[in-house]
């Protein structure tokens, strides 16, 4: 039987994540879920430097995540130097908190890596020229990340992902001195959070608008996602964000191609960077 405070937790915890939507069911409950429950990104960091090996401690985080057959088909680089972080920064949209968090790291969607294996065994890989190499390296850097997010929070870090990275593939390749088919997906800012800023956890969909049981559903969508931008609107309103409800930002996001900042050139430049993606 649940302790009250444990169940006081669980319904906390979840009226956070969810807002006013109708709460799922309060199962099998410790301190991990609680702390996932609780995530939230942090744009504004302390300057404080973080511990020493904290570094390689997210790094084994992240390798202990699951990789494709273990092909372990990504690479991160930590930067802490300023200038590269400004340069960075630069071509991310000016995301001030890239200069800001004494850590940066950036995820590599890698199969350089691999390709070198097969060149030093005199071996062609002719697998690595197809999508699905460059579907299985993305993937693999995000289980990883988010391994090291994990890893970072329970620390009491902040993070935030930056996926802006991806406007200037080719400028964040120089910076880092990517080798050919190595693309810097997304980065993670890592630091302490500036407490006199306002963060707060951001609600998600209700938990009916995502999980399907036997079958993908969408009878009840227009009713779960109408609940879903009450709350949003909310929560808004709260943080002064211009797009107020959901359903608003999913069109203001999606609605023009310019939104992609270069992105819409990706499949491009990934060729010219060395990806076969056929």
């Amino acid at each position: 039987m649940d302790h009250p405070t444990e169940t006081l937790n669980k319904t906390d915890a979840l009226m956070r994540r969810y807002g006013h939507a109708e709460l799922p069911m309060a199962g099998p409950w410790n301190d991990t879920i609680e702390l996932l429950l609780a995530h939230k990104s942090i744009r504004a960091f302390r300057s404080d430097p973080l511990p020493e090996g904290t570094l390689e401690t997210l790094a084994a985080a992240a390798q202990s995540a699951a990789t494709s057959s273990n092909m372990q088909m990504w690479s991160m680089i930590a930067i802490t130097d300023p200038t590269i972080k400004s340069e960075i920064a630069k071509a991310s949209q000016n995301q001030k908190h890239i200069e800001q968090c004494p850590l940066f790291i950036a995820f590599i969607a890698d199969v350089s890596r691999n390709q070198r294996v097969g060149a030093r065994a005199g071996t062609a890989l002719p697998v690595l020229d197809h999508f699905e190499s460059f579907l299985v390296a993305s993937i693999d850097a995000a289980l990883a990340a988010q391994n090291a997010v994990i890893a970072a929070e329970s620390l009491g870090l902040g993070t935030v992902y930056i996926g802006a990275m991806r406007n200037d593939p080719r400028r964040v390749a120089d910076l880092l001195g990517l080798p050919a088919a190595a693309l810097g997906v997304f980065g993670l800012c890592v630091g302490y959070a500036d407490e006199t800023v306002t963060t707060d956890v951001k609600p998600r969909l209700p938990q009916n608008a995502v999980l399907f049981h036997g079958r993908y559903g969408v009878t009840s969508e227009s009713t779960l996602i109408d609940a879903y931008d009450q709350d949003m609107g909310a929560f808004s309103k709260r943080h002064e964000m211009s797009d107020d409800t959901w359903t608003k930002r999913v069109i203001n996001r999606q609605s023009n191609i310019k939104n992609l900042n270069g992105r819409e050139a990706l499949i491009d430049i990934l060729h010219a960077m060395g990806f076969g993606l056929k």
